[in-house]
């Protein structure tokens, strides 16, 4: 989810950042975004060829033997028996896998909502899928998917019988698949769902893209078990069961696409098709920013690799050796339980209860109030984040320039960016006075919330950030939504932007257990556990 413009109400969006409104274009972007650039088409190397094993044995060549004394009597010796051939060594049985990760089991039903023209709803080519404006059960995942992922443009899935489906934009291998489709037609015949904001309109979508299709298995050793797949702005990464992490696609820098993988001087710029991150090992939960990438492994080790401009590796990128950011290295945390990631930030809550950040910080989107509003603002190091400490949080993430924590009992905070209703809190009741809360701009209007406030009456158990737009789910099974809402992404039926949390209704989710939400760049999507049929 890139670091967008100026937003202004349009229908083209970049690839990560949604759509602008015009009552917005006063929003300022800071200095650090990536800028868009043209698809790489670059293929991905192949992998190095398997030397064919050699099992032949070579003896040494037998003595020649001396002639034995001649025996006293006549009768001839008994013939010597013929020793046994030379066995050979018996193969070491391979290395069995342990398996360290639970796979998930649970069907759900999956609800989409907000821009769909470029098949990030996985809805396919008819029925209309461009503005959905409440939301709508999705009938090719519904039932077959156990988890989800939702990316800048495009996302993931993974099915009860081990398969990843992902859909939406395949630039630069976002998909891992091959989606080419040469017999482009033309289709959508309109009806009287409502739920569409123009009846009448024809897409040309891409049913390869449009409709969540699988990642060939043979793409994947055989016997591999997934449990997790995450998706961010142009790449895809996926857990297995052992603490194995496959990737494919690319990460986007500020100049445009920065790379995938570095092997020696080797720079393998964009990955089509999945390929193993031999350097992660027993890992237990990986999560995306919209171009940098965190692991979890079972000792509380933090991996970051990617684009890392804006310091959400956690660590110094020099220029002359930028492509080292491809390459999963620690962090400077230990005894981590959770990560998290906004779109060029970065959490990690440790076993002492205290939230760690590093990255972009002109909004204090890192909780972090030093530097906010700053153009170039920065945690360049992981730093405690003093605001969210002690708080009990189980959960922290981040969208463009807000973040949003939930705790075990509830509590849903949100902090940084507030122009747009990206925390959810009525204005009147914001401590508007407090210098030390709230950082207005130049005409007086509140534009940064500098510490966490809780947002009144969500007890939630999940939470999500859009770049402007903010879901949570609640421990009874409900969603709300705020926040910025041209293309629909809150799911309210309108497109207004929407200050205060307001809870999502449509007979597609009413009476449904909401267990989880999701963000993409213009949309957003829910899940429950799936009805009886």
């Amino acid at each position: 989810m890139e670091d967008e413009p100026e937003t202004k109400k349009t229908k083209a969006a970049p690839k990560s950042a949604p759509k602008a409104a015009s009552k917005a274009a006063s929003k300022a972007a800071p200095k650090t975004a990536p800028k868009a650039t043209p698809k790489a088409t670059t293929k991905a190397k192949a992998g190095p060829k398997r030397a064919a094993a050699d099992d032949s044995d070579d003896e040494p060549a037998a003595k020649k033997a001396k002639p034995s004394p001649k025996a006293k009597t006549p009768a001839k010796a008994p013939p010597k028996p013929k020793a046994p051939p030379k066995a050979k060594p018996v193969p070491k049985s391979p290395k069995q896998k342990v398996a360290i990760n639970e796979i998930p089991k649970l069907p759900l039903d999956v609800f989409v909502f907000g821009e769909g023209g470029s098949g990030e709803l996985g809805l396919g080519v008819e029925n209309k899928c461009i503005d959905v404006k409440r939301p709508r059960l999705n009938p090719h995942l519904s039932g077959k998917v156990v988890q989800v992922a939702a990316g800048g443009m495009h996302a993931a899935a993974l099915t009860s019988d081990n398969r990843i489906l992902t859909w939406g934009v395949n630039d630069q291998g976002a998909l891992g698949r091959d989606s080419e489709w040469r017999d482009r037609t033309r289709g959508n015949t309109g009806d009287d769902n409502d739920d569409s904001d123009d009846p009448e309109a024809l897409t040309d979508l891409n049913p390869y893209e449009a409709i969540p299709t699988a990642i060939p298995q043979d793409a994947f050793p055989e016997g591999t078990k997934f449990v997790k797949v995450v998706a961010g702005d142009s790449a895809s990464f996926a857990l297995t069961d052992d603490g194995q992490v496959y990737g494919w696609g690319t990460f986007r820098g500020n100049e445009g696409v920065f790379g995938f993988s570095r092997e020696g001087k080797d720079i393998n710029v964009v990955q089509h098709t999945p390929m193993h991150i031999a350097k992660l090992k027993n890992i237990i939960d990986i999560c995306a920013g919209a171009n940098h990438m965190l692991a979890l492994d079972k000792k509380g080790l933090v991996y970051a690799w990617g684009a890392g401009q804006q310091n959400q590796l956690g660590r110094r990128i020099v220029e002359r050796n930028a492509y080292t950011a491809l390459e999963p290295s620690t962090i400077a945390v230990k005894k981590v339980k959770a990560i998290g990631s906004g779109s060029y930030h970065s959490f990690a809550i440790d076993e002492n209860d205290k939230v760690w950040a590093w990255g972009l910080n002109n909004f204090g989107e890192t909780g972090i109030p030093e530097g906010a509003g700053g153009d170039n603002a920065v945690i360049g190091r992981p730093t405690i984040a003093k605001n969210l400490s002690g708080k009990g949080m189980k959960l922290v993430v981040g969208g463009g320039h807000h973040s949003a924590g939930v705790t075990e009992n509830g509590e849903c905070f949100l902090w940084g960016r507030m122009d747009g209703g990206q925390i959810g809190i009525a204005q009147d009741a914001l401590p508007m006075d407090d210098e030390d809360m709230i950082m207005k701009d130049e005409g007086g209007r509140p534009r940064i919330l500098l510490q966490p406030m809780q947002v009144p009456n969500v007890n939630a158990s999940h939470a999500c950030c859009g770049p402007e737009h903010t879901l949570a789910v609640t421990k009874d099974g409900k969603a709300f939504a705020w926040g910025f809402n041209v293309n629909y992404q809150l799911g309210l039926g309108h497109d207004d932007d929407v200050n205060v949390a307001t809870e999502i209704h449509n007979k597609a989710v009413d009476g449904k257990m909401l267990n989880w939400a999701g963000t993409g760049g213009q949309y957003s999507m829910l899940a429950a556990p799936t009805s009886a049929q």
